[in-house]
């Protein structure tokens, strides 16, 4: 295997105040414990190939806080974290690790988010995705083949020096 994209996440919208362990574990499962397990098998055929990439789709909540989601953030400060360290252990290896981190991507996820801010504050469809774009300049969301297309630059030879990255697809949000 040549190359590896971790791309699972999952966030719960609740107050840290009155979050309980068992959202705290499964959002470190999903969206930490994920990206390590998935890098770990297959780490070693990399090694040994003397080439791969590892990629994780994290978030610009891994580079920054958003109120109501402090476990995702968490976990996804530690996927940055975890990056750059790998990246660091492989050195000359021809293995690289980098995460990508988005803003908010239209997709299924963000759809249901935006139901339920919807459900829990009474605001239109239109009112919940103007006030979930305001933070990109580019007043957008971010779109699945720009994380594609990104994925499949980091695979190119032109990034092989990219390594240990947190990149931000954001707008200029980060």
């Amino acid at each position: 295997m040549d190359v590896v994209v971790a791309n699972a996440g999952a966030v719960e919208s609740v107050p840290f105040s009155k979050m309980v362990p068992e959202q705290l574990t499964a959002n470190l499962v999903v969206n930490l414990v994920g990206v390590v397990n998935v890098w770990q098998a297959a780490l070693s055929g990399m090694k040994a190939s003397g080439w791969g990439r590892l990629i994780a789709v994290a978030s610009t909540a891994g580079l920054k806080g958003y109120p109501y989601v402090t476990v995702y953030c968490a976990a996804k400060h530690g996927v940055v974290g975890l990056t750059r360290a790998l990246a660091l252990e492989l050195g000359d290896s021809g293995v690289t690790a980098n995460a990508i981190c988005p803003g908010f991507i239209e997709t299924p996820l963000l759809h249901r988010s935006i139901d339920t801010i919807m459900q829990k504050t009474g605001m239109s469809k239109e009112a919940t995705r103007a006030s979930l774009t305001k933070a990109n300049p580019q007043n957008r969301f971010i779109q699945t083949d720009e994380v594609a297309g990104t994925v499949l630059w980091l695979c190119s030879d032109q990034a092989r020096s990219v390594n240990g990255q947190a990149l931000s697809l954001s707008g200029g949000e980060i």
